[in-house]
């Protein structure tokens, strides 16, 4: 839960910088969204490997591996002089973060009976990050420049690695007893497990993460930027200085995330899977399509949309982490957890360049209507993958 809200802080902090970094570095939509969907997309590339090493050697020292790299890439970016800086510093984060997601969470699913509770708590742990990190970024940067604001954030990161060292657990308490010795994973193993992982209902689920992971990050990406071309969201001064209420309305997003994680992990223990991310998908297809019109109709409606994207926009998460787990055999569930966030990290960072190249050319309903379209082509996979069943 730990390292989880930590991968969020830093995730999520971006897009509020990206506002910053469009005037520090005076590039366009476009080149900074190619910029950060470059540090995004290796969060996917590196999941496979780091799910591999995980089902072979466990988690526990990838995970804090993970936390060094992410605070040391973000101290970095705190120093960066250019954008091909701030590229490679991103790079550098993104690298460390791809370890995450592939060892935590298939530490849980070894580790853990009830998986969609605990995929819920995990959730939770990370939209706190996701929530009161960019908060927290928005309250230093009424105070203080950008520079010290990234550089603060790495210390969390510091404090985490030490609370790592005072911690015990078994991360295999709900795996079964295996006779075997575990040797390292030969290249002819990991295709031969990839292809049995994908001529199952892993691929349908694959391809619906991916169109999820792309509307995901294209979503957030510019939203700071998109809420603050609105009429309703103008800057204003408070106290002497300025600010912006559209990173307030950013982060309110994500804070309503923390309810949606926590109801999609424990819907999933509860009804079929596949209903919960079909249900998922579709508001997510809607609330894209309604979030420019209710704002023009007033700022109640248009929070209560926000609101609604953000709690079905987290909750689609957990879901998707238990079709996962019930799509792939329990010795593969990293592997299967790394291809799901090169999907998702990976292939939906692409969702970033998408979103920066429309803004330029378009504007923030075109965008909207591709991502509804994006969440609703996933819905029709997912009826596909229930009569599979």
């Amino acid at each position: 839960m730990l390292a989880h809200g930590i991968f969020h802080t830093y995730e999520l902090s971006i897009p509020i910088f990206i506002v910053i970094w469009l005037d520090v570095f005076d590039v366009s939509a476009l080149v900074l969204g190619v910029v950060v969907s470059a540090g995004y997309g290796l969060i996917g590339i590196g999941a496979i490997p780091s799910g591999v090493i995980a089902d072979t050697y466990g988690s526990r020292q990838l995970i804090v591996a993970s936390i060094v790299g992410m605070g040391g890439g973000f101290f970095l970016l705190a120093l960066a002089p250019n954008v091909y800086v701030l590229c490679a510093a991103i790079v550098l984060w993104g690298a460390a973060a791809s370890v995450y997601h592939p060892a935590g969470l298939s530490l849980i699913s070894r580790g853990a009976k009830e998986r969609g509770t605990v995929f819920a708590y995990h959730g939770v742990g990370g939209n706190i990050g996701t929530a009161f990190g960019p908060l927290l970024t928005a309250l230093l940067l009424l105070v203080f420049d950008w520079r010290i604001v990234v550089a603060a954030l790495t210390v969390p990161a510091i404090a985490v690695v030490i609370l790592s060292t005072t911690i015990e657990f078994d991360e295999t308490a709900a795996a079964e007893p295996d006779s075997g010795e575990s040797n390292p994973p030969t290249l002819r193993a990991i295709a031969s497990d990839s292809r049995l992982l994908f001529s199952s209902g892993f691929l349908l689920a694959f391809v619906v993460i991916m169109l999820y992971g792309t509307y995901y990050r294209g979503l957030l990406t510019f939203m700071p930027d998109m809420v603050a071309g609105l009429p309703l969201f103008e800057t204003y001064v408070l106290f002497g200085m300025e600010a912006e209420p559209s990173q307030y309305i950013y982060t309110g997003i994500l804070m309503c995330g923390i309810f949606g994680q926590y109801a999609g992990g424990r819907v999933t223990d509860r009804v079929r899977t596949e209903y919960a991310f079909f249900s998922s998908l579709f508001a997510l297809g809607a609330l894209a399509l309604l979030f420019i019109p209710a704002s023009n109709v007033g700022i109640v409606p248009f929070l209560l949309v926000c609101a609604a994207l953000g709690f079905a926009l987290y909750a689609t998460a957990p879901i998707y982490q238990v079709v996962i787990a019930e799509q792939a055999a329990e010795d593969v569930h990293g592997l299967s957890y790394g291809y799901a966030y090169l999907g998702m990290f990976g292939v939906g960072a692409g969702g970033a360049a998408l979103a920066g190249a429309v803004l330029t050319y378009a504007d923030s309903t075109a965008l909207l209507t591709i991502l509804a379209g994006l969440a609703f082509l996933g819905t029709a996979l997912v009826i596909v993958l229930l009569r599979q069943d």
